[in-house]
C-alpha cells in the first residue's frame, strides 16, 4: 500500500466508522527502534506517571490511569523520533489538503503500561483546552497475545471495537468525540500516543 493509500484508509475509517485502523502505517523497523528508545527511557527512570487534565485541573489519579509517559520533543535530534515526527507532519499535510482540517501543531509521547496498568474510559480533549482535534496511537509490542490484555477499546455511536496493541497497528480518531479506554494489561505494553492540534 502506497503512502497516500494509507492516509486515505485512516481517513475513510474515521469518516465511515468514527475511527481508522491500519496494521502497517509506520515502517516496522522504525517502530522497533522507537520501542528500543522507550525501553531505554524506562530503564533509566526517565518516564513519569501520567496525569489527568491540563494546567490547573491536572492531577495524578491512579484510579483512572496507570501508565508512565515521556514526551517527544518536536525538535528531537534522535534519528528515529525525528523520522516518526516527519511522517506525522506528512500525514498532517495530506489531511489539511484533502479535508481542510487546519491542523497546525502536534504533540506525542511514549507510553508504558506495566502489568496491572489501565486507563479508564475517556475522551482526549480537555474541558478547558479545545486544541486537540485528532488522536493517533501506534503500538510497539512484538508477539502480543490476546491473553496479555491491554487492548484499546474504541466506543462509537453504534458499537465498540477492541484493538490488540500489536506492533505496527495505528489507530486514528477524533479527540473531542470518541471515547476509548485501555483494558488491564497483563504484560509490559509500549505505545506512542499523540494529538494533531489546531492552536
Amino acid at each position: 500500500m502506497v503512502l497516500n493509500e494509507k492516509y486515505e484508509f485512516l481517513i475513510n475509517g474515521l469518516i465511515e466508522d468514527e475511527f481508522g485502523m491500519l496494521e502497517e502505517f509506520f515502517p516496522r523497523e522504525l517502530l522497533l527502534n522507537l520501542r528500543s528508545n522507550a525501553e531505554q527511557y524506562y530503564q533509566l527512570g526517565l518516564m513519569a506517571p501520567a496525569g489527568v487534565g491540563r494546567k490547573f485541573s491536572y492531577e495524578k489519579n491512579a484510579k483512572v490511569r496507570g501508565d508512565l509517559i515521556r514526551w517527544i520533543d518536536n525538535n528531537s535530534d534522535d534519528q528515529y523520533e525525528k523520522a516518526f515526527l516527519e511522517s506525522v507532519h506528512d500525514f498532517i499535510s495530506y489531511l489539511n489538503q484533502s479535508c481542510y482540517t487546519g491542523i497546525n501543531d502536534f504533540e506525542f509521547h511514549y507510553a508504558f503500561y506495566d502489568e496491572g496498568s489501565f486507563y479508564r474510559r475517556h475522551k482526549d480533549q480537555f474541558n478547558n483546552d479545545f486544541g486537540r482535534k485528532f488522536s493517533l496511537v501506534s503500538y510497539l509490542n512484538e508477539d502480543w497475545k490476546s491473553a496479555d490484555g491491554g487492548q484499546l477499546v474504541v466506543y462509537t455511536q453504534q458499537s465498540s471495537k477492541k484493538i490488540e496493541p500489536r506492533l505496527g497497528t495505528t489507530v486514528f480518531f477524533r479527540s473531542d468525540v470518541t471515547e476509548h479506554e485501555v483494558l488491564l494489561s497483563h504484560a509490559p505494553r509500549f505505545s506512542i500516543a499523540g494529538w494533531l492540534k489546531k492552536v
